[in-house]
């Protein structure tokens, strides 16, 4: 696999994850922490790229195909779902 591919994916995720995160940090809201998860997600997708298309890098993969489901759930919960659980039962 072409050199600067792999490097763009392992450097695309690492910021996204950082940029997902400090979004999910600060608190601000539904859809930004549902907009967030979904960088979630495409971190994950680039690590799991990056993990196994690159030598000794397979954990990586393999533990971003679990942030990747913890990360849809998120998308679902925070996107899809609506108002919060919680709110209803108040």
């Amino acid at each position: 696999m072409n050199e600067t591919v792999l490097t763009a994916l392992q450097w695309y995720g690492a910021a996204a994850g950082v940029v997902a995160a400090l979004i999910v940090s600060l608190n601000i809201g539904r859809r930004p922490t549902g907009w967030a998860f979904v960088i979630f997600v495409t971190s994950s997708l680039a690590l799991i790229g990056w993990g196994f298309l690159n030598e000794e890098s397979e954990g990586i993969g393999v533990q971003n195909i679990v942030l990747l489901v913890i990360n849809l759930i998120g998308v679902w919960r925070y996107l899809i779902m609506g108002k919060d659980p919680k709110e209803e039962k108040a």
